[in-house]
């Protein structure tokens, strides 16, 4: 199934008084990368969770943000810092030393200075954690990835329209072309006519003209690539899958054959068409960027 890079998921795990809730949103990018925010309790869990992302999203740009809780009650407790406390003491002394005022200093002071009290929950069950994290951050990445494939479906739906609408433009530059050629034979024996009346026409002359007017705008090959590329990206389409570098590269190789069909015509049809298929492939290139 085609997938988008674009989507968004959220999940909660919950067990007791614990609950965490997991967030993500993803965009598209051209690699797999992953910026997880989650509280300092929860650090040792980060290689475990990117992990787990990655069995569900291959490409794209994915936040995550995770928040968790333990509502049971009593499971916080006050932390002192005692050597934090004296080197901010020691600290406090050297500077009323050294400026020569008067050391103030009291208790409270020391106390609201940084990390020296802290209020910090218990040690917690690090496997409930870690079950209830995974929990939720599995929920949340299928959810993410269903609206990942809502948006490829619609995006797949949408380059089929655009791949026809070429597919008609490459019929009707290959039903054109040989027209081409005939027409340009009969414009030079007219035009050797009025200028040599009932003068005997040279036909091998004119046999090389036309030969070489052909080789010089014949886009046979350019057609048939064409048709080839526009039939590998429906294919890989229907077939699904991370795909969006494949039908990259495929719609780079289209618009190399367009810019050389349009190139060589001489047609004012032809090159309005070449034009039109030219605008349909660079449509496609914008929507296979945010292709998984």
């Amino acid at each position: 199934m085609l997938k988008s890079m674009t989507g968004f998921g959220r999940f909660e795990a919950s067990q007791g008084d614990r609950k965490v809730s997991v967030e993500m949103k993803s965009v598209n990018h051209r690699y797999l990368e992953l910026g997880i925010k989650l509280p300092k309790k929860l650090n040792f869990l980060e290689g475990n969770i990117r992990n787990e992302l990655k069995k569900y999203v291959e490409r794209g740009k994915v936040d995550v943000f995770i928040t968790y809780q333990n509502l049971g009650v009593g499971n916080e407790c006050v932390r002192y810092n005692p050597v934090l406390a004296k080197e901010y003491f020691d600290c406090y002394s050297r500077i009323s030393e050294e400026l020569g005022l008067d050391n103030d200093i009291k208790t409270s002071h020391i106390m609201r200075s940084p990390d020296v009290v802290t209020i910090e929950s218990e040690e917690d069950d690090e496997d409930i954690i870690t079950s209830l994290v995974i929990k939720a951050v599995d929920g949340a990445a299928e959810k993410l990835v269903e609206t990942r494939q809502a948006e490829g479906r619609r995006l797949g739906e949408d380059l089929i329209e655009k791949l026809d609408r070429m597919l008609d433009n490459v019929a009707f530059i290959t039903e054109k072309s040989p027209i081409i050629i005939t027409e340009y034979k009969e414009k030079i024996v007219t035009k050797i006519h009025e200028l040599l009346d009932d003068t005997q026409i040279d036909e091998s002359r004119i046999a090389q003209e036309v030969t070489m007017f052909a080789d010089k705008v014949c886009v046979d090959e350019e057609l048939v690539r064409l048709n080839s590329h526009i039939k590998a990206m429906r294919e890989a389409i229907a077939v699904g899958g991370t795909i969006g570098r494949r039908l990259d590269f495929i719609a780079q190789e289209m618009n190399r054959e367009a810019n050389t069909t349009l190139s060589k015509t001489t047609d004012a049809e032809i090159s309005d068409r070449a034009i039109e298929l030219k605008t349909e492939i660079e449509k496609v290139r914008e929507q296979i960027q945010n292709i998984e």
